[in-house]
């Protein structure tokens, strides 16, 4: 099987094709694997939102749920989410048009983390995301009973 560069050493690929595009020699550039990789890295971006989402999501209900153990690790937990989601937001601006679709995913991940963390039944909590993605991410918000 004769394997490409792309195959055999990616990192050599990329930087093969970045030199190609600075020089304005497209016609040697690999310009249809260059496109998948853009938007293979724009779908890392929104599982990325989606995947620090879970987190944040996670420890809200179990703030919101088991109130007795809530303990300095969760808050932190909390407030680091929070500023990497905004950071997140900023390097990506157009991802908030995802919102929706981000916060629905994470959320169901989040119920199945949360009921195996906290041995609560996922009947005990709602049955979809009670916060806006606004709400999640104000420092001054903290869910309570």
């Amino acid at each position: 099987m004769d394997q490409t560069l792309y195959d055999r050493d990616f990192y050599a690929w990329a930087n093969e094709q970045a030199a190609l595009l600075r020089a304005g020699k497209f016609d040697s550039a690999d310009i249809a694997r260059i496109a998948e990789e853009i938007e293979s890295m724009g779908k890392t971006e929104k599982r990325e939102l989606v995947n620090r989402l879970v987190t944040l999501m996670l420890h809200l209900l179990k703030w919101r749920f088991q109130p007795g153990l809530r303990g300095n690790s969760w808050r932190l937990s909390i407030k680091e989410q929070r500023y990497r989601l905004a950071d997140h937001m900023a390097d990506n601006p157009s991802l908030k048009s995802k919102g929706a679709e981000a916060i629905s995913d994470a959320y169901r991940l989040a119920l199945i983390e949360a009921e195996r963390e906290t041995g609560l039944s996922e009947s005990t909590f709602p049955p979809s995301c009670p916060w806006s993605f606004d709400t999640m991410i104000d420092h001054s918000f903290w869910p309570d009973a």
